[in-house]
């Protein structure tokens, strides 16, 4: 029985074999999921508890240190109250705000570059302490004195590029007050999954609001939201025939040309 010699293992060749079986693990769940979805709707993920999610980590930011303010038993005012009446407007964990996202951007740049250089430099021996003549008994035919030394170069640079792009989205998401920071700013978290015969459309914000920016109809937009993150996107048949398939995806990576 004839055997084949092993290849050895190089740390990049086992890199990529890490990464092939990986991706390859992934198509295979993903192909059983698509063939066990074939002819039925697109399940909607199950609503669940964020603080309980693996990948949940409690916001930490540099905070000025709490005031404490002391309550009269016979005072109608509440300190931190924005009226005599109670507040309806999100303030503590567990409360819904709405926020409206309306994206428009447009941008367009343009850039062209030109550069150009050429430069030249001669040099002869003919007066080099009488030794000129020496060349011609060593390279004769192959030196001329007068011009032994002649240094050119000479280089061109052109470069034009231009990026158009326009953007418009306009949404609105219910998102819920999951943590309370120490001087009264809210994070909120929100996602919505809207599925369209067997296209689910998907919407995701997460930032930090403070508690001065909500109106009285309790709604906040995006741009009063610092470190937002905003997804917006989809999965489904739609989706899917528009992604390359993994092993074009894998080829595009590793193809050095």
């Amino acid at each position: 029985m004839k055997r084949f010699p092993l290849i050895p293992m190089t740390p990049p060749l086992r890199r990529l074999t890490v990464m092939a079986s990986l991706l390859l693990l992934g198509a295979c769940a993903s192909t059983y999921d698509r063939v066990t979805n074939i002819g039925e709707q697109l399940p909607l993920a199950h609503i669940e508890n964020p603080l309980q999610a693996p990948t949940y980590q409690p916001l930490i930011m540099p905070m000025p240190a709490p005031v404490f303010v002391a309550r009269q038993a016979n005072s109608l005012w509440r300190p931190g109250a924005k009226g005599f009446f109670r507040d309806q407007r999100a303030a503590r964990v567990g409360d819904i705000l709405t926020v409206n996202v309306a994206i428009a951007d447009q941008a367009n740049v343009a850039n062209t570059t030109n550069r150009s250089r050429e430069a030249a430099e001669d040099a002869d021996v003919t007066n080099l302490f009488g030794l000129e003549a020496e060349f011609g008994k060593v390279l004769p035919n192959a030196i001329v004195p007068a011009a032994v030394v002649s240094l050119g170069n000479k280089s061109s640079t052109k470069g034009a590029g231009a990026v158009a792009r326009s953007e418009t989205i306009n949404l609105t998401v219910a998102a819920l007050v999951i943590q309370v920071l120490p001087n009264g700013n809210m994070v909120i978290q929100g996602h919505q999954e809207v599925r369209v015969n067997f296209e689910i459309r998907e919407l995701t914000v997460v930032g930090i609001v403070r508690p001065e920016d909500i109106t009285a109809a309790n709604t906040i937009s995006h741009t009063q939201i610092a470190e937002a993150r905003i997804s917006y996107g989809g999965r489904g048949q739609i989706t899917d025939v528009q992604q390359a398939r993994y092993g074009q995806q894998l080829l595009d990576i590793i193809a050095p040309f």
